[in-house]
């Protein structure tokens, strides 16, 4: 009894602070307990979280497939058409503008080489043939150092060099043969509806000519050059008198 008469100021505080090491405190995490208030537990709030995702969630799939509903049911835009597209090339020339009487058809290209002191040089041949489908139909062969340049010249020379050639109607007024060096052609008058039975230069000076039935056939040589050359001297061959007989 005495020790405890005895205990001074210091003593107190050291067992109160004792005393307060035992008592339980609250938790940061955890809330106080107030009644009359609802209390969280720990999962309630990834609950929530997690309900919140799944409707965003949802929302935003609504949103997607409404869009994708419009999208489709919008009526699909016409494809632009192209332009610079590649073509294939074709020996076949027309032009629209200006020369569109004139048909005009690159028959064959070769290369040339000429030997000379120096070397050796290079040059190109275009054979070409022109023609109005209307009577009147032309060939050249030009050379120069550029395919482009042998054919604008070539061409050239084949307009000022037409002849105009006697038709009977579609057909040629009578059976004929052109020769040139070893190239024998005939050409043979047709019934209409025949077509141009004939493949290479000699379909190609009748198309320019506006030939339409006729019936041909290549003996012997089959050098284009000198075929062209017999096609043309079989035509240019052909009576006019007879086609005022026979007309």
């Amino acid at each position: 009894m005495d020790k405890e008469r005895n205990k001074g100021p210091e003593d107190s505080r050291a067992g109160d602070k004792s005393a307060e090491k035992f008592q339980r405190k609250p938790k940061a995490d955890q809330e106080e307990i107030v009644p009359g208030k609802k209390v969280r537990r720990k999962g309630e709030d990834d609950l929530e979280l997690k309900d919140d995702v799944d409707t965003t969630e949802e929302a935003e799939t609504e949103e997607v497939t409404v869009a994708t509903e419009e999208v489709a049911e919008k009526p699909a835009a016409a494809p632009a058409p192209r332009t610079g597209e590649r073509k294939r090339h074709s020996f076949k020339r027309e032009r629209d503008q200006g020369d569109s009487e004139f048909l005009e058809k690159v028959l064959a290209i070769k290369r040339v080489t000429k030997v000379t002191k120096g070397g050796k040089k290079l040059s190109f041949s275009a054979l070409v043939v022109v023609g109005d489908t209307k009577g009147k139909v032309g060939y050249s062969l030009s050379k120069a150092g550029e395919v482009a340049t042998a054919i604008r010249k070539a061409l050239a020379l084949a307009k000022k060099n037409m002849v105009a050639i006697p038709l009977k109607g579609k057909t040629i007024p009578h059976q004929i043969i052109g020769v040139c060096g070893g190239a024998e052609v005939l050409l043979k008058p047709a019934s209409e509806g025949t077509g141009v039975i004939a493949a290479g230069p000699v379909r190609a000076i009748c198309d320019g000519a506006g030939i339409h039935d006729i019936l041909t056939k290549c003996h012997r040589s089959n050098n284009p050059i000198n075929v062209v050359k017999a096609t043309m001297d079989g035509l240019q061959r052909l009576k006019v008198q007879a086609v005022q007989t026979q007309g």
